[in-house]
C-alpha cells in the first residue's frame, strides 16, 4: 500500500496539463487548455484541461477527473500505479507497505500481464549486460550497429539466451504464473498429443536480440525480437503476439521516447523499423517512431494526431513496393493531417543514413528533401507512366482519389492546382474527376443507410419530449456552487417568513454576513431537505465536513481523498460551462456575464427554486392523496393553500410571474 503521506505529495506536485501534455497536444485557449480527444476520433476539439481546477473533461466521450483518472482512463493503469508513474515523473520517494501473497493475487489479469512483461524486460537486459553470453553475443551486436551503452540503456534493450527454456524457467522460479507467461507470448507451451497432462514450455526468443516495446507512458507491453543465426527457415524479426495489453495496430515503436519532441517540434518522423528509430533518436532527431513493420493503421494515426497534425514518412533509398507503401498516405490524409515524404540515397536507410552522417547533415537533408505528398506521388507515377496515355489517366486518377481523401476544401483545391500544374492537365478536368469520385463515395453511403434502414424499419411516431429532471439539475448547481465557491465570505439578504398586522404571511429581508456553505447548510437544515441524488448526497456532506475543517479548501486536494467514480463526477460538473469556451464566443462579440459577480444572487436563486420546486411537488402529491373524509379533506386544503400562498411568495422574490 502506498502511504497517504506520498499520495497526498504527488497530488500537490503534479501538474495535470503538463501530465497531459505528454499524451495529448494542447493549445492555450483563456485560463483553460484544449485539444483534440484521446478517447474518441475528432477532427475539432472537444477535451478541456483546467490548470486553476487541475481537471479535465472530454466533452467527445463525457469522461473527466483529475490526473490521476486521466492516466486510469487513458493507460488503463491502477489507482496504485498511476500514483507510481506521478511520484516518477516528479521524482517522489514512494512510501509503501509490502504487498501480501493474498493482495498479489488480487491484481487482475491485465496488471499480470503487465508486470510479467515488465520483468521480462529486466530480465532480457540483465542477460545483455551481465551474461558472458548476453555480453558476447547480443551486446556485440547492438555495439555493432553503431548503438552506444547510453542508447541501448536507455531504449533498455537486451538479449534472450539461445537456449530452450531459460527464460521461462528464471521467471517461474521467480514466483511468475505460467498462464501469464504463455498470454503474452513469452513462453510458448506444447501439450504431449498422447498425454495432455505432459507439457513442454519454450522460450518463443530464443536466441534473438530483443526491442521492448512502450506505450505512451512507458509501460512494457509487447517485444520485437531479431534473430542473429544464419537459420533461414526462421523470420528475421518476430513480435509479440496479440493480448489484452499488446494490439499491434495500435501501438507504434519509440513513441514514449518521442512524444515530447513531436509536439515541441510539431513534426513526426515515421519510419519502418526498430533500428532505424534508435539510430537517428542517437543521432539527435527525437520525434521519430516506427509501425514496426507493419502496414501503417488509422489507430496508430491517430497516436500521432494527438501530438501534431504534421508527418514525414521517411522510405528507403531501394523501397521496394514502393507504391504499396503509399497507401498508408491516403489513410494520414483522410485523418486530416498534412503529410510530406522523403526518400534517401539509393542503397541507404533512416538507420545507415543516421549512422555514416552529423546531426547537422542529417537535418539539412531531411529538411531539403522532404516533399510534399502530392509533388512526390506525382513525381513517382509520372515515370511509371512514361509515354502511355492509359497509364499516364490512371496516375491521373490515383492522385485525385488520394485528393478526395483531404477533409479540408482549401486544401483540396491548392492540391488540385498543384496536380494540375504536375501532369499537365488543366483544372477544369481534376475538378470534374473529384466531383465524379465524391459521387460515387455519397452513392455508396447512401446505400449503406438506406441498407441500415430497411433492417431496422420502425413505425413513426411523434418524437419524445426529453423532460428535464429539474430537481437534478438544481441540486448538481448547488455541488458546484460549494465546489467553485463554498469557502467564499458574502453578504446574503436573507428572507424570513413573517406575519404582518393584518395576519398576511410575507417574506421579509434581513441581511446575513456568512460562507457560501454556511448559508447552503443552514438554508437546506431550516427546510428539512436532503438531495435526492445519492452521488450529490455523497459529494455534499463530504464537501460540508471539509469546507468547515479547512479555512484554506482546495478542490484538487479534496478530489484526492474522493474513489474516481465521484472524482469524474465532480470534474463532469465543474467542466460543463468550459464546453463554450470552445466555440470562441469572444470572437462574436458575446461575452457572457462571469458568475464570481453575482455569487450571493447565484446562491439565494438556486436554494429558493429548489424550495419552489419542492413545494410544487408538495402541493401535487397533497393533491394525489386527499382523503375521503370531510374533516381530512379541510385539512389538505388547507395545507395545500398555505403551500400555494408559499409558494407566490417565493416566486415574487425570483421576479416571476405564476399562473
Amino acid at each position: 500500500m502506498i502511504s497517504k503521506t506520498t499520495i497526498d505529495k504527488v497530488y500537490e506536485t503534479a501538474r495535470l496539463e503538463e501530465v497531459i501534455g505528454d499524451f495529448v497536444q494542447l493549445k492555450k485557449s483563456g485560463s483553460n487548455f484544449k485539444g483534440l480527444s484521446p478517447f474518441s476520433d475528432e477532427r475539432s476539439p472537444s477535451f478541456m484541461v483546467s490548470p486553476v481546477k487541475q481537471i479535465w473533461k472530454d466533452f467527445s466521450s463525457g469522461k473527466g477527473g483529475n490526473v490521476v483518472a486521466f492516466l486510469m482512463e487513458h493507460e488503463h493503469f491502477t489507482y496504485p500505479e498511476a500514483i507510481k508513474y506521478l511520484a516518477k515523473k516528479y521524482n517522489i520517494e514512494v512510501e509503501e507497505t509490502e504487498q501480501s501473497n493474498e493482495q498479489k493475487e488480487q491484481a487482475d489479469e491485465r496488471e499480470s500481464m503487465y508486470l510479467v512483461s515488465g520483468y521480462a524486460q529486466k530480465y532480457f537486459s540483465e542477460v545483455l549486460w551481465e551474461r558472458e553470453l548476453g555480453k558476447a553475443i547480443g551486446l556485440s551486436y547492438f555495439k555493432e550497429r553503431g548503438f552506444t551503452d547510453e542508447t541501448i540503456k536507455k531504449f533498455e534493450l537486451g538479449y534472450c539466451l539461445d537456449q530452450w527454456d531459460s527464460f521461462s524457467k528464471t521467471a517461474l522460479n521467480k514466483g511468475y504464473r505460467l498462464e501469464y507467461l504463455e498470454k503474452t507470448g513469452l513462453s510458448i507451451v506444447k501439450s504431449d498429443t498422447n498425454d495432455p497432462t505432459n507439457s513442454r514450455t519454450f522460450d518463443r526468443f530464443k536466441g534473438r536480440v530483443m526491442f521492448p516495446i512502450h506505450s505512451m507512458s512507458g509501460r512494457v507491453l509487447g517485444f520485437g525480437g531479431r534473430i542473429l543465426s544464419s537459420d533461414k527457415k526462421a523470420a528475421k524479426y518476430l513480435n509479440s503476439p496479440e493480448s489484452d495489453i499488446y494490439h499491434k495496430s495500435k501501438v507504434l515503436y519509440g513513441i514514449y521516447y518521442a512524444k515530447q519532441a513531436i509536439a515541441k517540434e510539431d513534426n513526426c518522423y515515421l519510419v519502418e523499423g526498430y533500428t532505424d528509430v534508435i539510430q537517428l533518436y542517437q543521432r539527435g532527431i527525437h520525434n521519430v517512431v516506427a509501425s514496426s513493420g507493419t502496414a501503417l493503421t488509422p489507430d496508430q494515426i491517430r497516436l500521432i494526431n494527438r501530438l501534431t497534425k504534421n508527418i514525414t514518412v521517411l522510405f528507403d533509398g531501394d523501397a521496394a513496393g514502393l507504391r504499396a507503401s503509399l497507401r498508408g498516405i491516403d489513410l494520414i490524409l483522410e485523418q486530416g493531417m498534412n503529410v510530406k515524404i522523403c526518400t534517401f540515397p539509393q542503397g541507404e536507410d533512416p538507420d545507415s543514413f543516421a549512422k555514416n552522417n552529423s546531426l547537422e547533415t542529417v537535418r539539412e537533408y531531411l529538411t531539403e528533401n522532404s516533399k510534399d505528398f502530392i509533388q512526390f506521388k506525382a513525381s513517382l507515377l509520372v515515370k511509371e507512366a512514361a509515354n502511355d496515355p492509359i497509364k499516364r489517366a490512371d496516375t491521373v486518377r490515383d492522385i485525385m482519389n488520394s485528393i478526395s481523401k483531404i477533409p479540408d476544401k482549401i486544401q483540396k483545391e491548392v492540391y488540385i492546382q498543384e496536380c494540375a500544374k504536375i501532369m499537365n492537365i488543366s483544372e477544369a478536368v481534376l475538378f470534374n474527376t473529384l466531383a465524379q469520385l465524391g459521387k460515387k463515395g455519397a452513392a455508396e453511403s447512401t446505400k449503406n443507410v438506406q441498407a441500415q434502414q430497411e433492417a431496422f424499419q420502425v413505425v413513426k411516431n411523434e418524437p419524445a419530449q426529453q423532460k428535464v429532471d429539474v430537481q437534478y439539475e438544481l441540486e448538481r448547481k448547488i455541488i458546484e456552487v460549494l465546489l467553485l465557491y463554498g469557502g467564499m465570505r458574502q453578504e446574503f439578504e436573507d428572507l424570513v417568513l413573517k406575519e404582518n398586522e393584518s395576519g398576511d404571511l410575507v417574506l421579509e429581508p434581513e441581511s446575513l454576513d456568512a460562507r457560501v456553505y454556511e448559508k447552503i447548510f443552514l438554508d437546506l437544515q431550516d427546510d428539512e431537505i436532503e438531495l435526492a441524488n445519492e452521488q450529490f448526497r455523497k459529494i455534499y456532506y463530504k464537501l460540508i465536513e471539509e469546507l468547515n475543517k479547512d479555512e484554506n479548501f482546495s478542490v484538487n486536494k479534496f478530489l484526492a481523498d474522493l474513489d474516481q467514480q465521484l472524482v469524474a463526477e465532480i470534474s463532469s460538473i465543474l467542466m460543463e460551462e468550459e464546453k463554450y469556451v470552445l466555440h470562441d464566443w469572444g470572437r462574436k462579440d458575446i461575452f457572457p456575464k462571469e458568475k464570481e459577480k453575482g455569487i450571493a444572487q447565484l446562491v439565494s436563486e438556486t436554494i429558493l427554486t429548489l424550495r419552489c420546486f419542492l413545494i410544487k411537488k408538495r402541493i401535487s402529491s397533497l393533491q394525489t392523496n386527499t382523503q375521503d373524509s370531510f374533516d381530512s379533506h379541510n385539512e389538505v386544503l388547507e395545507e395545500i393553500m398555505n403551500y400555494i400562498q408559499l409558494n407566490m411568495l417565493l416566486n415574487k422574490k425570483l421576479n416571476r410571474v405564476i399562473s
